[in-house]
């Protein structure tokens, strides 16, 4: 095992013993596990050689035995990354004859690539997988998601969707997305394919998570699904209180009906009781309380919003 073992960043928190770091890329090598006396990261429980098994791959050890880690551990002990030249290389690439091996964290500075589906495969710098894409960027194209310079081709850092061939990003950005996105809502940024532009990154080694997106899982939207509960109008009439209504009559709560941002009592905007419908000012384009009139003050609104020049 390495001795990268000792120089650990805290040594309350072991270190892996199939990469031997602790400090690592989360969204490479995956969350830490430890069973039966191993410490290591999923991700690379998944790459070592000979560790894979087919249909037994779970988002934990679950299919992995113990005694297939330590195998793993002592044959990589004498095998030596080409990109950090330390022992301890777990991974070797997957095709033919090469022998090159190399450790997970290191595989972006190899410009190596490790495909997180299927059967687990890992390519060195000179057998990985290349997008087919031959447009070029145009001098000035920026990445879509980080909005900063990309090369000027497809290269293991600069990535193009293939379906549209307009969408550049850098690698490191779309993993980024990828992780939040996860593979209900990962897609091209621009043209928004799906399937096609998934199984392009999967080839090129993008980890997309089989998960919701982390939006949902924090509930960053709830705010949105609250329904708005206060009267709008510019001088409230219920005695009490804006933040108050009533099921029914004249403090019955109206919300706008484009918007659902603003509200009103029926009263405090001088609507019947029998009025069903409001739309507040910036909807509408009149002043607060008038009900909604579709052809005159809806059209008046659109045209004071174009420009002169339409």
């Amino acid at each position: 095992m390495s001795a990268r073992n000792e120089n650990a960043p805290d040594s309350r928190e072991r270190a892996c013993m199939l990469c031997g770091r602790v400090d690592v890329d989360v969204n490479v090598c995956g969350h830490t596990y430890e069973r039966g006396g191993l410490c290591a990261h999923l991700c690379c429980m998944f790459f070592a050689s000979e560790l894979y098994r087919l249909g037994l791959v779970t988002e934990g050890m679950e299919g992995i035995l113990i005694d297939d880690v330590w195998r793993a551990i002592w044959q990589a002990s004498e095998k030596q990354c080409f990109v950090c030249g330390e022992r301890g290389a777990t991974i070797t690439c997957t095709v033919r004859g090469c022998e090159r091996c190399f450790h997970l964290p290191c595989a972006s500075e190899g410009e190596c690539v490790t495909q997180y589906c299927g059967q687990y495969r890992s390519f060195c710098s000179e057998h990985r997988p290349q997008q087919a894409a031959q447009a070029a960027p145009e001098q000035g194209t920026t990445c879509i998601i980080c909005m900063e310079p990309v090369g000027d081709s497809t290269s293991y850092h600069t990535m193009v969707c293939p379906t549209c061939n307009h969408a550049w990003f850098h690698r490191r950005c779309i993993q980024g997305h990828a992780m939040c996105a996860g593979i209900l809502c990962f897609q091209c940024p621009i043209c928004r394919d799906k399937i096609p532009f998934c199984l392009e990154m999967y080839r090129m080694g993008i980890r997309i998570p089989v998960r919701p997106p982390t939006w949902e899982d924090n509930d960053a939207f709830a705010s949105q699904r609250e329904r708005h509960q206060r009267c709008d109008a510019s001088e409230c009439l219920y005695p009490r209180g804006r933040e108050q209504a009533e099921v029914h009559g004249p403090w019955q709560l109206l919300l706008c009906r484009s918007c659902a941002a603003e509200g009103t009592h029926r009263r405090c905007s001088n609507l019947t009781n029998r009025a069903g419908t409001w739309e507040c000012a910036s909807c509408a384009g009149v002043n607060n309380g008038k009900t909604h009139r579709p052809h005159a003050a809806g059209l008046q609104g659109l045209r004071a919003a174009l420009p002169e020049s339409l």
